[in-house]
């Protein structure tokens, strides 16, 4: 009776573990086995390299034994690593899979590989026992995906940077792409050289686009680029700027459009994305003004008169009279293709100037002398003690009298700066912590910080008596500090400005 027992169960048992088996074949392609690793995978494409990464993962079956995999076998064949925290990655054959967890490695393959297979080895041991082994293996098919290839290599239009070469005598200049990588795709990077006459050898206006500017790009497929314009025969300003001709200024007119930072070689962006020397050049030794007349205030409140008689336009000697107030009165005459730069007005007749031909006044022929905006400013300084607040005005030499005000409490007071002199007014020491220097003139105000030197008493403005004199071991330490302060200073100024006036392109 036991003998035909025994032998039903047996091959029904085999045929239970057969039905497991094929069920383990379609779900993950492994054989049957009661002890088993199940292996899966996903793929990357790594743009940079242009290969497919494959992560394995593989399972442990087993919830009470841990799965040493003592044989693995990739196909293509190239190395399944497992990275490891705090150490290099290593090898996957020869780990060992905690029971009822998993592992996950990775394969790196070319990027045209159309599938790839997995076979692991792997043996099960409980109380130094080896109670099973068993091999499966997964695949991938990559082939469904496009294939993976490297990303070019390039750099984006608006991340490029460029270094340059800059000639403004002779109108030359060149532009190169930063490193070894081109622009990528179809993008294109423009930029422009341009020459202008102009009226003074230094910034002045206004300017005039002289011959044709010269403009090129680079791209992916041309990685510099050489720029060369006509420098006209006088005064003149060379630009070399961001962008293309659309970005030419045909005049440059006073409180017009500049080129500000577009211009190479400039602080901000986007001239600062290529290095180089400063891509601006003002020069020429012969005015070129058309037609007639410039003029070019000073800082000592003169202003010098430039009269010129192009003679592309003018076959004769042009008589110019200059007027100014007072009954200032000049006459030049200018010879074709001449210039004259000698009227100098000086500035007590330099507020209101007119050119005049032929007893009519020429068309831009009109001006009243501005303070140009490199002429040095006056400067304020204070000195100050527990009694009084003393702030003084000097005015450099070379500039106009200047106006001084002086606020300090409720209390004013004003004085006239000569140039290459100074003024100083002295308030008694209240308890306002500022005063303000009012320079209407030049549309200035500054306020200055009352700030005495050692400790008045009390905080605040002065107005109360010094305290008592330190003495014992703090003394040392409160005069060190005293004087350290004497060395710093005690001035903190705010220069407020309510009219700029811009003079460069």
């Amino acid at each position: 009776m036991i003998r035909p027992k025994l032998s039903l169960r047996r091959p029904l048992a085999i045929l239970g573990a057969a039905l497991i088996g094929l069920t383990g074949v379609v779900a993950v392609a492994t054989p049957a086995s009661a002890h088993h690793t199940t292996i899966t995978a996903k793929a990357d494409c790594d743009r940079l390299t242009g290969e497919r990464v494959i992560t394995w993962k593989v399972v442990n079956s087993e919830v009470n034994k841990g799965a040493t995999l003592r044989k693995v076998t990739a196909e293509p064949n190239t190395p399944v690593t497992v990275a490891v925290e705090g150490a290099k990655t290593t090898p996957l054959q020869g780990w060992v899979i905690p029971e009822g967890s998993f592992v996950e490695a990775t394969q790196r393959v070319p990027g045209n590989t159309a599938s790839a297979k997995l076979t692991v080895d792997g043996r099960w041991y409980k109380e130094g026992q080896k109670t099973e082994k068993n091999t499966n293996d997964g695949s991938i098919n990559l082939a469904a995906d496009r294939s993976c290839t490297p990303a070019p290599k390039c750099v984006e239009v608006d991340k490029a940077k460029y270094s340059h070469t800059f000639d403004g005598p002779k109108g030359t200049a060149t532009v190169k792409l930063d490193g070894d990588l081109p622009l990528c795709g179809e993008g294109k990077q423009w930029f422009t050289l341009v020459s202008y006459f102009a009226p003074r050898p230094q910034f002045a206006t206004p300017q005039y686009v002289y011959g044709t500017p010269d403009s090129d790009f680079v791209s992916s497929s041309q990685t510099e680029i050489t720029l060369n314009v006509e420098i006209p025969d006088c005064h003149t300003q060379v630009d070399l700027i961001w962008g293309g001709k659309d970005q030419v200024i045909d005049e440059i007119v006073d409180g017009g459009k500049r080129y500000d930072n577009k211009k190479l070689g400039s602080p901000g962006a986007p001239g600062n994305r290529s290095k180089g020397p400063q891509g601006w050049y003002n020069g020429g030794s012969k005015s070129c003004t058309t037609p007639a007349s410039t003029f070019a205030s000073n800082c000592d409140g003169s202003v010098a008169v430039s009269l010129s008689n192009d003679g592309k336009i003018s076959k004769y000697a042009v008589e110019f009279e200059v007027k100014g107030e007072n009954g200032f009165t000049k006459k030049v005459s200018v010879a074709p293709g001449k210039a004259d730069t000698s009227i100098v007005v000086p500035a007590a007749d330099a507020g209101k100037i007119e050119v005049l031909v032929n007893g009519k006044v020429i068309e831009n022929g009109t001006y009243s002398w501005e303070r140009p905006e490199d002429c040095p400013l006056p400067a304020v300084t204070t000195k100050a003690d527990c009694k009084e607040f003393a702030l003084t005005v000097t005015n450099p030499e070379g500039g106009m009298p200047v106006k001084a005000t002086f606020t300090y409490g409720d209390k004013t007071e004003t004085r006239t700066v000569a140039a290459g002199a100074s003024e100083t007014v002295t308030f008694k020491a209240g308890k306002s912590e500022t005063a303000l220097v009012t320079l209407p003139e030049l549309d200035l105000e500054l306020q200055a910080a009352y700030a005495p030197e050692g400790n008045c008493g009390g905080s605040g403005g002065g107005g109360e008596e010094p305290g008592l004199p330190v003495t014992g071991a703090a003394a040392g330490g409160i005069a060190a500090g005293a004087i350290a302060l004497l060395i710093a200073g005690a001035v903190l100024f705010v220069i407020a400005r309510r009219r700029r006036v811009t003079f460069t392109a």
